[in-house]
């Protein structure tokens, strides 16, 4: 159980973090893992960057592939006719893999499609302390 709600989310891509806020107050900081190709912002489906910019927690998803998961929205593509991909998310371990070969190799490599990874017991501490329509800034 974290000391204050959390009202507002904010993560910074080049330096791993993901800071789960009161106000402009840092409740908790979160080490994280990005898509295999993080710098930049997502443009298409299949670029594996996670994306840049202002968005909102849509649903907490119980049901993931991962251990958990919070959905953000993505917005429509860039310039182009290019496919944004599918929802972007701040989630655990892949369910098909044990955490225990994760829990080191996690800290030290990017290896979402696009996604926020957290460890296992993260995401369920973030899982409980974020509602839906929290907004999440994510900054380069």
């Amino acid at each position: 159980m974290l000391s204050s709600p959390i009202d507002n989310i904010l993560v910074e891509k080049a330096m791993r973090q993901m800071h789960l806020r009161n106000g402009e107050n840092i409740v908790k900081t979160y080490r994280i893992s990005l898509g295999k190709n993080p710098v930049g912002a997502k443009v298409r489906s299949g670029d594996n960057k996670t994306p840049e910019g202002n968005y909102t927690i849509e649903w907490h998803n119980p049901k993931s592939k991962f251990h958990l998961s919070l959905e953000e929205q993505i917005k429509a593509a860039k310039e182009g006719n290019y496919e944004p991909g599918g929802d972007i998310m701040i989630h655990g371990y892949p369910n098909k893999v044990p955490a225990f070969l994760f829990k080191y190799w996690h800290r030290w490599k990017d290896w979402t499609a696009g996604c926020i990874a957290v460890t296992n017991d993260e995401i369920e501490e973030i899982y409980d302390a974020v509602k839906d329509g929290t907004p999440i800034t994510i900054k380069p």
